[in-house]
């Protein structure tokens, strides 16, 4: 070979390098559980301070009018992974509880169905899920783990399987509140006034009630009273516990120092997969009620124990740019930033202490499809591809991201389903100004909500709501009287017409549109119902994730630590770190 075709050579293997590189980035996927529009310092929060994931936007593309696919955790996620609406998995409920409440309930993220993580680990990633996973963990037997990360793509898992609840930290009150009203305190007392009514009967010699009626009573009110102190002792342990891969670490979980530990996984993750392409999903706990923090930001922040947590989470996000930044992988590795949903208006303590966060100029919040309870933070930074301090106000879902990193990583899209995201990259990169979301649909669990509409060479951003949310108190901004809003029966009102907004002039919702006000309004409610109509259609009937037998609580799927005996408690975190000391 003549000499002077060396260094040509060399430049094509090492331009063939870093092509390749480009074209198959490291990804990092943050998701923050309730965050609003409103908290991070990029999206206008004043308050809260935010430098590093203000910092990310700044380095990158905020998306202004970035879409959760649900209002609620567990189909959002599910969304997330797969790409696609969750009513087509069966993972939106139709009644109303729509996130799973129990580790040992079967229904949960269908075996068939296919994540971005199986198709970047069918391409070599090394992929891991660092936090809250929220979407089923086993079928049949406590060890078939069929909904699990690990068989969902995930080579590694670290982190809780259920999601961050009340009951999970004592002291910090319950979700299970109206439950226990209507199942134990509204019996007892029916029963209560029943035994003191025949007793005095009894007495008077109006009525002879047999003893074993009486006996019948106080055993049905102990059995109650028994049921439910079993209930509040072991739902902790049985429900709220730490993890790694397949086996339970804590239990029940602490949250000393919590987001420290996810912070070094993640961390330890990708110091160990320098040289290998590798998918990190970092879903924090933050911030979802019971809300927590270290010492270190205890009491730090400007809107108490909310903003404390705000501002750990953004610590963290911190210490991942910096580790990427030392291990020069900055690059080449593409982060993303986003909420499950919005913010969770109605969450406000018993001591009256706002537990929820902002949603910013938009209406409503987590649980319901005004633009509060969807429209999510979504940041994207790849310094060697994208261009730094964009910002894009077209319209995207967190679906697109699983055919954006499945492009990325080379991997092909499945063909045997329909997948409801977009690839983000002709955006990102400046080679397309409108999003190629024409029609975007809206789930009220497994009931469609409203649908928005951009027509193509149109500002517009039409969307109309079949039904909506009755607010209680009437003229609030949620629904405090049941904590969250439901999508069906009483609790909502239905539209006919449809309610219409146009988006782009009317982002807060307050003035619906009408025929005097728009002159083509039965036209464009036309168009939207007509892609409704079609949507529908490619619907298929699939297993209901959310039946009352895939949901309620089955002790032969509970997950014990090993001989733990009865009291599922174990804390291997503190063992091994003893060991290691």
């Amino acid at each position: 070979m003549p000499i002077m075709k060396i260094p040509f050579l060399l430049l094509f293997f090492l331009w063939e390098a870093e092509s390749h590189t480009a074209s198959r980035p490291n990804i990092i996927l943050v998701m923050a559980d309730d965050l609003g529009i409103g908290d991070p310092g990029c999206y206008g929060n004043k308050t809260l301070r935010t430098p590093n994931i203000d910092r990310l936007a700044s380095g990158g593309v905020k998306l202004t009018q970035h879409l959760a696919a649900s209002p609620l955790c567990t189909p959002s996620r599910a969304a997330f992974m797969t790409g696609r609406y969750p009513v087509r998995s069966g993972m939106a409920s139709w009644s109303r509880t729509g996130v799973f409440l129990f580790t040992a309930s079967s229904g949960g993220l269908p075996t068939n169905e296919i994540t971005f993580a199986k198709l970047l680990k069918d391409q070599g990633y090394s992929t891991a899920l660092i936090g809250k996973w929220h979407l089923g963990m086993s079928c049949h037997s406590k060890t078939d783990f069929c909904h699990h990360p690990l068989h969902h793509g995930f080579n590694y898992f670290y982190g809780i399987s259920l999601t961050n609840l009340r009951d999970c930290k004592p002291g910090e009150g319950s979700v299970f509140t109206t439950g226990f009203k209507r199942l134990v305190f509204i019996p007892l007392q029916i029963i209560g006034v029943t035994l003191l009514t025949f007793a005095a009967l009894n007495c008077l010699g109006l009525l002879r009630v047999p003893l074993g009626i009486f006996f019948s009573l106080l055993f049905l009110a102990a059995l109650i009273l028994t049921l439910f102190l079993g209930f509040l002792h072991y739902f902790r342990p049985l429900n709220c516990f730490m993890m790694r891969n397949y086996e339970i670490i804590q239990q029940p979980m602490s949250y000393d120092n919590l987001t420290q530990r996810l912070t070094v996984e993640a961390a330890q993750f990708i110091q160990r997969n320098t040289e290998t392409p590798f998918l990190l999903v970092l879903s924090y706990l933050h911030v979802h009620t019971a809300l927590f923090s270290s010492k270190d930001f205890a009491g730090k922040s400007k809107h108490g124990v909310y903003g404390d947590a705000v501002e750990e989470m953004d610590w963290s996000v911190g210490q991942i740019l910096n580790l990427l930044d030392e291990l020069r992988l900055a690059n080449d590795t593409l982060i993303y930033f986003t909420s499950d949903q919005g913010a969770h208006v109605e969450e406000v303590s018993s001591k009256g202490e706002i537990h929820g966060g902002s949603n910013g100029i938009y209406k409503g919040g987590k649980a319901n499809n005004w633009e509060g309870g969807i429209r999510v933070p979504g940041i994207l930074r790849w310094p060697r591809v994208i261009q730094a301090g964009q910002k894009i106000d077209e319209p995207t879902s967190n679906m697109d991201i699983f055919p954006t990193v499945a492009k990325l990583a080379g991997a092909p899209l499945p063909e045997d389903r329909i997948i409801d995201g977009r690839d983000l990259m002709p955006l990102l990169e400046g080679k397309s100004q409108h999003s190629d979301h024409e029609f975007l649909f809206h789930y009220c669990n497994a009931y469609l909500n409203a649908v928005r509409w951009h027509p193509q060479n149109s500002t517009s951003i039409w969307k109309a709501f079949f039904f909506t949310p009755n607010f209680n108190p009437v003229g609030s901004n949620g629904c405090f009287a049941t904590h969250v809003c439901f999508c069906f029966g009483s609790y909502v009102t239905h539209h006919d017409p449809p309610l219409l907004f146009d988006i782009s002039k009317d982002p807060r919702e307050r003035n619906p549109l009408t025929p005097a006000t728009e002159p083509r309004f039965y036209e464009i409610l036309k168009v939207i119902q007509e892609a409704a109509d079609r949507h529908t259609q490619t619907l298929p009937e699939v297993p209901n994730q959310f039946s009352w037998d895939n949901f309620l609580w089955k002790p032969w799927l509970q997950l014990c630590c090993p001989s733990s005996g009865l009291s599922c408690q174990c804390d291997r975190e503190k063992q091994d770190k003893r060991l290691s000391h």
